[in-house]
This record gives structure tokens, C-alpha cells and sequence, in this order.
């Protein structure tokens, strides 16, 4: 019985885990993204001259936010599956 509990718990802290971990990804991608606009945003204002150029570097930098999000995310699946693949075993 306290073997059936301990992977019980196991598993909800683990899968817990894993929740947070994509919930606070996601939630870091989007205030990265929306401060990468907001400054973009204020440099077209500032010097509208160099608005392309301001522009091509933001949306580089919103990619690279955007790609570690997703690394992010898909490391919290990878350890959603290792959690429920070691309590099946």
C-alpha cells in the first residue's frame, strides 16, 4: 500500500513539475516578446530613419525567444513522459 502512495505522489509532483515549468515558459515568452515590441516600437519612434533595421532585429530576437520557449516546453513534455514512463515500469 505505501509503495502504491509513493508513486502516487511521485507521479503528481512530477507531472506538477512539468506543468509549471511549460506554464512559466510560456508566460516568459510572452512578456520577452512584448518588451522586444514595446523597445522596437519606441526606436521607430525615436529614429524613423532606421526603422528597417530596428525592425529585422526585433523579429530576429522574437524568433530566438520563440525558439527557446519551445526547447522549454519540450523538455517539460520530456520529463511529463519520463515521470509516467518510470511509475508504469
Amino acid at each position: 500500500m505505501m509503495q502504491v502512495e509513493a508513486a502516487n505522489a511521485f507521479l503528481n509532483n512530477g507531472l506538477l513539475g512539468a506543468a509549471i515549468g511549460a506554464g512559466l515558459a510560456v508566460i516568459g515568452a510572452g512578456i520577452g516578446i512584448g518588451l522586444i515590441g514595446s523597445r522596437a516600437m519606441d526606436g521607430m519612434a525615436r529614429q524613423p530613419e532606421i526603422a528597417g533595421n530596428i525592425q529585422t532585429a526585433a523579429l530576429i530576437l522574437a524568433a530566438f525567444v520563440e525558439g527557446a520557449t519551445l526547447f522549454a516546453i519540450v523538455v517539460a513534455f520530456l520529463i511529463q513522459q519520463g515521470v509516467l514512463g518510470a511509475v508504469v515500469r
